[in-house]
C-alpha cells in the first residue's frame, strides 16, 4: 500500500467521516445567528484530526491484535510498513493539530471535550478491550462526544438540555451498531482472544437481547430534541418512525441471531443515523 494509503488507514478516515458529520450537526444546531462557515469547518476539521490521532494510537497499541484478525491484518503498523514510533508520532501530531484548530476556531470548552474524547479512547477504552466486553459501553462515550464538541465550538452551553439529548442519541445508537459488527466478525474477535460479548455469549442470546434493549431505549430518547425545543413536532414524528424501524431490525436480530440478521441491523444503523440527523437539522426550531 502507498504511504498515503497507509496514512488514511491509520487515521480511519472513513469511520471518522461520521465524527465530522455529527460535529457539524452539533455546530449547526447550536447556532442561531449568522452561520460562520469558516470557523465551523475548521472546528469540524479539528475534531476529525483529534479522532484520527486517537485512531492512530489505538492501532499502535493493538498491532498484535490486528495481526490476528483478517479484517485488520493489513493495517500499516500491524504489517510493519510503519513503525510503532512512527504511528505514535503521527497520532500525537494529529491530536495536537486538531486541538489547536479547535482552540483557534472554537472555545476552551470544545477543546476540553475533544481532549477528553482523545484520552478516554486511547487511555481507557483501548486497554479495556482486552479485559472485558464492557469496553463497548465505555467506547460509546468518546463516540458520542463529537456533537458536543460542535455544539460548544459554536458557543452553545452545556448547561442546556439540548446538547445532552444529542449525546444520548449518539451513545445509545452506537451499542446496537457495534453489537451487530461484533456478531459479523465474532470469529475474528475470537481469533484475537478479545472478550467481546459476541465471543463469550456463544448462542448469541444475550447479544441479541442487548441490541434490542439499546435500540428500544433509543426510541424515546430520540424524541428529546423535540421535547427540549431543539426541533419541531415534525421531527418527533419522523424520529418515531425511524426508531421503530431500527428497533424492529434489532428485534429480528435478537430472534434470529444470524449473519444475515446482523448485517441487516448494521445496514439499518448506518441508514438510521444520518436520516435522523438530517431530519433534526431540517426541522430545527
Amino acid at each position: 500500500m502507498a504511504p498515503l494509503g497507509d496514512l488514511l488507514v491509520l487515521m480511519k478516515v472513513r469511520l471518522n467521516a461520521l465524527v465530522v458529520f455529527t460535529a457539524a450537526a452539533g455546530y449547526f444546531l447550536a447556532n442561531y445567528g449568522p452561520l460562520d462557515v469558516y470557523d465551523g469547518a475548521i472546528a469540524c476539521l479539528g475534531t476529525a484530526l483529534v479522532a484520527s490521532g486517537a485512531a492512530a494510537l489505538n492501532q499502535v497499541a493493538e498491532r498484535d491484535i490486528d495481526r490476528q484478525m483478517f479484517r485488520t491484518q493489513d493495517r500499516p503498523v500491524a504489517t510493519g510498513r510503519m513503525s510503532p514510533l512512527g504511528g505514535r508520532v503521527v497520532g500525537a501530531g494529529l491530536g495536537a493539530v486538531g486541538l489547536a484548530a479547535l482552540a483557534y476556531a472554537g472555545t476552551p470548552t470544545a477543546v476540553a471535550i475533544a481532549l477528553a474524547t482523545f484520552v478516554i479512547y486511547v487511555a481507557i477504552y483501548t486497554p479495556m478491550k482486552r479485559k472485558t466486553s464492557l469496553a463497548t459501553v465505555v467506547g460509546a462515550v468518546p463516540g458520542a462526544l463529537p456533537p458536543l464538541i460542535g455544539w460548544t465550538a459554536a458557543g452553545g452551553s452545556l448547561a442546556a438540555l439540548a446538547p445532552w439529548a444529542l449525546f444520548a442519541i449518539m451513545f445509545l445508537w452506537q451499542l446496537p451498531h457495534f453489537l451487530a459488527i461484533s456478531w459479523l466478525y465474532r470469529d475474528d474477535y475470537a481469533r484475537a482472544h478479545l472478550p467481546m460479548l459476541s465471543v463469550i455469549d456463544t448462542d448469541g442470546r444475550m447479544t441479541g437481547q442487548q441490541a434490542l434493549v439499546w435500540a428500544a431505549a433509543l426510541v424515546p430518547v430520540s424524541l428529546l430534541p423535540a421535547i427540549v425545543g431543539l426541533s419541531t413536532p415534525a421531527y418527533a414524528a419522523g424520529a418515531l418512525a425511524l426508531g421503530f424501524a431500527f428497533a424492529a431490525l434489532a428485534a429480528y436480530f435478537a430472534f434470529r441471531r444470524s449473519i444475515a440478521s446482523a448485517r441487516l441491523l448494521f445496514l439499518g444503523s448506518i441508514t438510521y443515523l444520518p436520516l435522523l440527523w438530517v431530519l433534526m437539522a431540517a426541522t430545527k426550531a
